[in-house]
């Protein structure tokens, strides 16, 4: 039997960099549906610092409701790279998110993480703004 593949779009928003930032995460089904929706307020913070926080959230997510194999797709590309190792991260509070990331992976039986255009991650974005409205 084949194992359900789950995807996962997180988004992380800034008003002002450094600003007030949000983080926004959806979990979809192979059909689109939405299956699991989360966000959070951050206070203060990089926008950088939020696109981490927001594929933190995603992940303890997916974890929570048993979801395996994830396609992640994020729109930032700087993530993604560094995620897949084309980039070194060197700030060191990234490098700590980091390190809560690469905790979170091997608790998966497959993981892929892909950049998207910005216009395909709508939903994470709105949620990571909303986190932000509803402070």
């Amino acid at each position: 039997m084949a194992k359900e593949k789950y995807i996962l779009y997180s988004d992380g928003a800034c008003r002002g960099n450094p600003g007030v930032g949000g983080a926004g995460a959806v979990i979809t089904d192979a059909q689109g549906n939405v299956l699991w929706e989360g966000n959070e307020y951050l206070g203060h913070c990089t926008n950088n610092i939020a696109e981490y926080k927001a594929l933190i959230l995603g992940l303890k997510g997916a974890l929570q409701k048993g979801y395996k194999h994830l396609e992640v797709y994020l729109d930032s590309e700087l993530l993604v790279r560094q995620i897949n190792g084309a980039y070194k991260v060197k700030n060191e509070k990234l490098k700590n998110l980091m390190r809560e990331i690469r905790s979170l992976i091997p608790s998966f039986e497959l993981i892929k993480v892909t950049h998207v255009a910005r216009c395909r991650n709508a939903q994470a974005d709105k949620l990571a703004n909303l986190a932000i409205d509803k402070r």
